[in-house]
Formats: structure tokens, C-alpha cells, sequence
């Protein structure tokens, strides 16, 4: 059985207060609070997910918010670099942007591309690129319009306990493309035309550390809840231990840790995040799963209230 990503369906990461990461994710980067949930193992800690107007796979970026928490450590396991993806011509608009909100960012070229590096205010590390591919993502807020705003991502760069094994892993396994070298960065694609370009660091910069600023795991879409079995079926087959299915309320979700040490989840493209609220209304409340709905006024009670700022 031959399999080939379509490319990433979620990154989830760890960051400190809640108000801080909606600030910044919807506020500065003008993307969608699209979901307020809870952690599924741990219900008095929020699971924040921010993307396009309509909350597509490709576009997600989520969060646990563990206010007060231990500073991690960037390192190999990881995702070391989120990059999103934004229409050509707004890098302008964006270096405004960043100037505007006082976040300090530098240029730099990969792959003949130019990139903005900057960190949100946990630590994490994120870039923006130009790119023709992907739609235009619909979602006005605060001075960011479709020309300018975040398509969704561009891609990510990984670091890795053991290059070599996760090179081969993306290419023969996840079906990815090797597109070639810059440095010491191996560049690969995806079949899809969001979330496709995966950047492999060649060499190690030591290993990371769990905590506030780091990222937990990547996600890969599934079509369906069967390509999501075939996946499985697949990766088990190249000698991964994979999870059983587990059921996150707006996807079907497996995972794997691959041989660099970083968390690789397959997460399938339906329900999507409209089936427990309105496509207009997502993100406005808090939605619980059905087993933590009885405990709603104690869960609530433990949460730091949030707003989106400037989003009526």
C-alpha cells in the first residue's frame, strides 16, 4: 500500500497565559479564535484553536495555555519553526504590522524564498512567506483583509533527534517529495497546496525540553475516517507503534512517535468545527465534550477569562 500526505492538518502547541495567545493569534496575525474548548485529559486547562474563517484543515494552529508554567526548551522532537503562508505582495503590510505591535522580527532566504522570523510572546518561533498557492482566507479583523492575511500554513520545520530516520520516514512513508538542500535544511512537499513545504533541520541543535514555547505535536490530514485506518494500517506496517483512534470532538485523531523523537499525529478532515455550534458563531463559547458538560460551571469557574479584542 503506497500512501501520500496531503500535508498538515494541526499544530498544537504549549504557550503561557490565555489572554496573551489570543492577543496575539487573533489580535497581531488577524487569525480566527475558532474553537474554546478544553484539554481532553485535563479540563481546568484550555485547548484554544485559531485558523481561516471557516476553521479548514491546513489553516489550525491550537494551544494549551498553562499560565505560570515552566519555560521549555526549543530543541530536537520538535517542531522548531511554524511558517505560515500569506498572498503575494503583503510582506509590506505585514513588516508594518509587526512594527506596528513592537515585535521585533529579522529577513532571511531559504529555498529562494524571503521569510519574516519572529517569536509570539511565549517564545515560539514563526515565519511568514509569500506564496501563490492556497485560497485567500476570508476573515477581516483589525486591519487584516484578504489581500494581506494568513492563508494558513506554509509549511514547518522540524528538528530532529535522528535526520536520517525522519527523512526517510517522510519520504518513503508519509509519501512526501524531497525537493532539495539549502544549507544544512532538506526541504520536502506535500501533495496538498496548504501546510505542504516540511523543513528538516540536518543537523542537531540538542534536545528540547516540554513546556511554555514549545510545540507538543504535528498533525497530518486524513481524508476520512477509512484513509485514517489505511494510514494506520500503513505506518504499523513500517514498523511504527501506533495509537488506537481517538475521538477529539471535531476530528478522529491517531498517533505515532517517529525515530527523531518528534510526535506525529493523523487527524482526519471531518467533522470539522461547525457541528457543535454555528460556522458564525464558532469560537464565541465555550464548547465542552459531552462527558465534562456536567461540570461546566466548575470548569468554568477554574478558567482565566478570555476575549477577542476588536471582533464584534
Amino acid at each position: 500500500m503506497s500512501k501520500q500526505s496531503i500535508g498538515i492538518h494541526h499544530i498544537t502547541a504549549i504557550v503561557g497565559h490565555p489572554q496573551e495567545n489570543v492577543d496575539f493569534y487573533a489580535g497581531v496575525l488577524g487569525l480566527r479564535l475558532v474553537k474554546q474548548t478544553v484539554n481532553f485529559d485535563d479540563p481546568k486547562t484550555y485547548h484554544l484553536y485559531f485558523g481561516n474563517e471557516g476553521g479548514k484543515p491546513g489553516t489550525i494552529i491550537t494551544f494549551f495555555p498553562w499560565p505560570g508554567a515552566y519555560r521549555g526548551k526549543i530543541g530536537d522532537g520538535q517542531v522548531g519553526v511554524t511558517s505560515y503562508v500569506v498572498p503575494k505582495g503583503a510582506f509590506a503590510f505585514w513588516e508594518k504590522r509587526l512594527d506596528q505591535f513592537h515585535i521585533s522580527y529579522s529577513k532571511m532566504q531559504r529555498f529562494g524564498e524571503e521569510y519574516l522570523e519572529f517569536d509570539d510572546p511565549h517564545g515560539l518561533h514563526v515565519e511568514i512567506v509569500e506564496r501563490e498557492e492556497g485560497e485567500n482566507n476570508t476573515w477581516s479583523v483589525g486591519g487584516v483583509t484578504p489581500d494581506v492575511a494568513i492563508k494558513g500554513f506554509g509549511g514547518a520545520t522540524l528538528l530532529s533527534a535522528n535526520p536520517e530516520k525522519t527523512a526517510e520516514l517522510l519520504e518513503s512513508v508519509m509519501g512526501l517529495t524531497k525537493v532539495g538542500v539549502d544549507g544544512d535544511i532538506v526541504r520536502f512537499r506535500a501533495s496538498g497546496d496548504i501546510g505542504n513545504i516540511i523543513d528538516l533541520k540536518g543537523t542537531s541543535i540538542g534536545r528540547g525540553q516540554m513546556g511554555v514555547g514549545t510545540v507538543h505535536h504535528i498533525a497530518w490530514r486524513a481524508k476520512d475516517d477509512q484513509d485514517q485506518l489505511d494510514w494506520k494500517q500503513h505506518i504499523e506496517k513500517n514498523g511504527y507503534g501506533v495509537t488506537p483512534v481517538q475521538d477529539r470532538n471535531y476530528f478522529n485523531a491517531i498517533y505515532f512517535k517517529e525515530h527523531g523523537e518528534i510526535l506525529f499525529e493523523i487527524a482526519t478532515d471531518p467533522p470539522g468545527f461547525a457541528h457543535d455550534e454555528s460556522e458564525e458563531t464558532m469560537g464565541t463559547s465555550l464548547m465542552l465534550p459531552a462527558q465534562y458538560e456536567p461540570h461546566r460551571e466548575k470548569i468554568e469557574h477554574a478558567l482565566i477569562p478570555i476575549e477577542v479584542k476588536g471582533v464584534k
